[in-house]
């Protein structure tokens, strides 16, 4: 099939499909998707800065800051003066809808050893259902001579499942489905062999093979992820299926074009953030709604004055995956804005301002994709339905930022397993790289 020139973007597709499909499978939470991306930052020099020690920073400098373990922000100095240039941003989130582990979640019953989930975010329950699920997360402990320590943990292997009741014994499954998230959700572990042997103590055995000093569990941040991993799918690998494209996609997008940047020296400061919590609604001193990126912007900038100045000057594109429009619900779509999967990133509109986008940010982007002949879309939603959200909006309101929501069009959004096209992605890396490297935008 020959392939459409003024469509195809001078980053590999293959290549940069590729490894975010691995970033993505290396990645099941947030903590482990912020370690991956700071791997990454340090191959092309990146230096870590804490936010408790005083910053030094220097034109042209490459840095990045981590918050929780779960947020980060990079960033590229400019060549000029802050108060005198601007910040160019690129925002993504790395959390996505998942079930979390209860802090007391043995349940016993019939010999099976269930752990008791909370459901995070908007999950699409019925596809956690009959799926191959691992466990990951964060655990604080206290080793072995009584000091707090912390670890990320990974089983990796298929460790519980959540089998669907056989239809025999419920013969109206396929036309009127609810799910009872207290009862019908928490996934089977194990049958008992030994009942003295409760989660905790599971997770201890399984840090101290890796080697960790562990004396006793005092908390954790677990959470299921399907072990099946990402993968193209379609006749001719036109898509890729994946846990987590919503909005790990975006996170590795925004990093490669950030890169793909770094010999184009600008006077703006080039900036990339990526924060957790956007699926529960992003208020946490961590999330969107927290003085993460605020504060990193001051510090840059030295000064609130220049700050200020500097901010009137900046924009920020959202990225946040989008609905593409779903062959077999047309109907659920507005028939003029219906995104289709591997025609181009998405500009994200709604006038209740559920995304941040205005028609001068629209432009800027739209500007952005012409230039380099990269197509694009726009989405609004049906007057008669609900919209959803992103960072967008609320970084606006908080920092004072002119932004553009955008995204690549996705079917089943925030089902264990969603879709995206495999143009995509790199069309929109592309424009991120033109984003960062000019300076007449």
């Amino acid at each position: 099939m020959k392939k459409n020139k003024t469509q195809t973007p001078h980053l590999s597709q293959d290549n940069l499909n590729n490894e975010m499909m691995s970033f993505i499978a290396n990645s099941p939470t947030p903590f482990h998707a912020v370690l991956n991306l700071q791997e990454i930052l340090k191959v092309y020099q990146f230096s870590e800065l804490k936010e408790s020690e005083k910053w030094d920073l220097k034109q042209n400098g490459r840095y990045f800051v981590t918050k929780n373990d779960s947020s980060l922000a990079a960033f590229v100095v400019g060549n000029r003066p802050a108060q005198k240039s601007s910040f160019k941003i690129i925002g993504a989130h790395t959390d996505s809808p998942n079930l979390k582990v209860k802090p007391k979640p043995d349940k016993i019953f019939k010999n099976f050893h269930q752990l008791g989930v909370e459901v995070y975010g908007g999950v699409l329950l019925s596809t956690w259902f009959d799926r191959d699920l691992s466990l990951a997360g964060r655990v604080h402990f206290e080793n072995k001579k009584g000091a707090l320590q912390s670890a990320l943990v990974d089983f990796k292997s298929a460790v519980a499942i959540i089998p669907s009741l056989a239809i025999h014994l419920n013969r109206t499954v396929n036309e009127n489905q609810s799910i009872n998230p207290q009862k019908e959700l928490p996934p089977i572990l194990l049958q008992i062999q030994d009942k003295n042997n409760d989660f905790r103590n599971i997770l201890a055995s399984k840090l101290s093979k890796d080697g960790y000093p562990v004396s006793k569990i005092l908390d954790f941040e677990l959470s299921f992820y399907d072990k099946n991993p990402p993968a193209f799918v379609g006749l001719h690998d036109d898509f890729i299926a994946s846990a987590r494209l919503d909005n790990l996609l975006s996170c590795f997008v925004a990093i490669k074009g950030l890169i793909a940047s770094l010999d184009n020296k600008t006077a703006a400061t080039k900036v990339m953030i990526c924060q957790d919590h956007e699926e529960v609604g992003s208020c946490s001193h961590i999330g969107a709604e927290g003085p993460f990126l605020p504060s990193i912007l001051e510090r840059i900038c030295f000064d609130r004055e220049s700050f200020h100045q500097s901010i009137k000057n900046s924009i920020m594109i959202s990225s946040d995956n989008a609905h593409g429009v779903h062959p077999n619900y047309a109907e659920k779509y507005d028939e003029n804005h219906g995104p289709i999967l591997n025609a181009g990133p998405v500009i994200k509109i709604n006038a209740n301002q559920r995304y941040a986008t205005n028609s001068e940010t629209a432009s800027l982007f739209a500007k952005l994709c012409e230039d380099l002949k990269v197509p694009y879309q726009r989405f609004v939603v049906r007057a008669d339905m609900g919209c959803g959200s992103t960072i967008g909006p609320l970084t606006s309101a908080n920092v004072g930022l002119k932004v553009v929501d955008v995204g690549v069009p996705t079917f089943a959004m925030h089902s264990i397993r969603e879709l995206c096209g495999g143009k995509d992605s790199v069309f929109l890396a592309e424009v991120f790289k033109s984003f960062y490297s000019r300076e007449d935008l």
